[in-house]
């Protein structure tokens, strides 16, 4: 009676040897072709996080493309370009809640799109006016911005079975043509075909208004709810990271623009005013909010599951976004009101650039989030009522912030932010426990 024993390592290396060829072609065409789905529980991948880092260059790019002109048509140019960088992102968290992007296909197709991603956010600076020598800049943005969707759409064709290509697929991809004819034709018509520097500038920025309506309203229309959300998790940890990618950005621009000021009690009041705001932010999402939405996610059946996170993400957490990198332009500004002493300008107050900057995102964050509670779940109605009521005494306080200083405008902020935390812990903790200890418990589950 002979022994039975594992395996030694010459008899696998010996096995491996007499492997047939035709296995390892199968094996390798496995690795690269083969699909690996999203389930419950799905974490972040490795790919995932390199594709959003280009987004904090995009958005420091954001910043400087305002600066550079620094006007309400030029803050509307930046948040254009916000909206469409936002659509470019969040079809691919769509895509990555229905395929694992660490594997196959999925991890090449992602890579590539990060970099044609990068190009897209280098030459947002000259997406409207275009600079000397080289390509021409406003052309690089469409289309980079086509490559980059008409990859995601690729990717979903290799995603979905064949019965629903055309659904998926073809309907999608006509919004987005369209899109992108009318940025083309913004980099093209205008400065031809009119003599007015300004009046073409403005239809230029028009063209581009329609492009990001035809897109998002017609991406809103789609009857595709059957692509679903297999990781409620996973698709609420890829937009909490975005939101911390934008916040990252906030404390880009407060580091940056104090890099060249010499530290003094005026900085530093400023910086840690810039830092308390900013982390109020952080604390208004994370806090609560974040794991209820998560929660109602994984309660809800796949059709309400779909719409939830189409408004309540894709489309809400864009003016989220937006909000938290908006204060960095009044932030910037008052920087340099406190900066070298022959330019120090403690006294004078913000511009209504970068008035509208500090407490229009502040309150465009705050109405967002409240719309998004609102969507994705009431159960935490309290902290609803104390974020309008902050939104209530922040636009009163606008006619003050005009005439006090820069500095003086943010201490006001600040103080609201702080206060905003303060009552609604006291006044909502036994709720906020509760729900805190139900979301991480589930979470600890998965």
């Amino acid at each position: 009676m002979t022994e039975d024993r594992p395996p030694t390592g010459g008899d696998r290396r010996k096995t491996a040897r007499h492997k047939p060829a035709r296995e390892y072609l199968r094996d390798a065409v496995g690795s690269l072709f083969g699909k690996r789905p999203v389930r419950e529980g799905t974490r972040t991948a490795t790919e995932e996080l390199f594709f959003d880092l280009v987004f904090v260059f995009a958005f420091v790019q954001l910043g400087a493309l305002v600066v550079s002109d620094y006007t309400p048509q030029g803050m509307l140019r930046g948040l254009l370009v916000l909206a469409l960088l936002w659509w470019s992102w969040a079809a691919f968290a769509w895509l990555t809640n229905n395929l694992q992007a660490s594997f196959g296909v999925m991890r090449f197709g992602l890579f590539v799109v990060t970099g044609i991603t990068f190009v897209m956010a280098m030459s947002t600076l000259v997406a409207f006016v275009d600079r000397p020598g080289g390509l021409y800049g406003p052309l690089i943005f469409p289309a980079c911005y086509f490559l980059v969707r008409s990859l995601h759409l690729a990717l979903y064709a290799y995603a979905v079975s064949a019965q629903h290509l055309a659904r998926h697929i073809l309907v999608p991809a006509a919004p987005m043509v369209a899109s992108t004819a009318l940025l083309v034709c913004a980099a093209l018509v205008p400065h031809r075909v009119i003599a007015d520097q300004r009046q073409a500038a403005l239809a230029v920025t028009l063209l581009w208004l329609l492009a990001v309506f035809v897109d998002y309203l017609g991406s809103f229309t789609l009857p595709i709810w059957e692509i679903g959300i297999f990781s409620a998790r996973h698709w609420c940890d890829r937009f909490g990271l975005i939101l911390i990618v934008a916040i990252g950005e906030n404390i880009i621009s407060i580091g940056t623009a104090s890099a060249d000021v010499s530290i003094d009690w005026h900085l530093l009041l400023a910086v840690l005013l810039a830092m308390t705001v900013t982390g109020v932010l952080l604390w208004t999402y994370f806090d609560v909010v974040a794991l209820v939405g998560e929660q109602a996610l994984e309660r809800a059946d796949a059709k309400t599951r779909f719409a939830l996170a189409r408004d309540a993400y894709s489309y809400l957490h864009l003016p989220m976004v937006a909000g938290i990198l908006l204060p960095a332009l009044g932030i910037r500004e008052l920087i340099q009101h406190v900066g070298p002493l022959e330019e120090r300008r403690p006294d004078e107050p913000l511009s209504a650039i970068g008035l509208f900057g500090l407490y229009g995102g502040i309150v465009l964050f705050l109405l967002a989030n409240v719309a998004y509670q609102l969507r994705i779940a009431r159960t935490i109605r309290t902290i609803v009522w104390t974020r309008v009521a902050a939104v209530l005494v922040l636009v009163a306080l606008v006619p003050v912030a005009r005439r006090i200083s820069a500095t003086g405008a943010l201490g006001l902020l600040a103080a609201v932010s702080f206060v905003l935390i303060v009552v609604e812990v006291v006044i909502a903790d036994g709720q906020r426990r509760e729900l805190r200890e139900a979301g991480l418990a589930a979470r600890m589950e998965i």
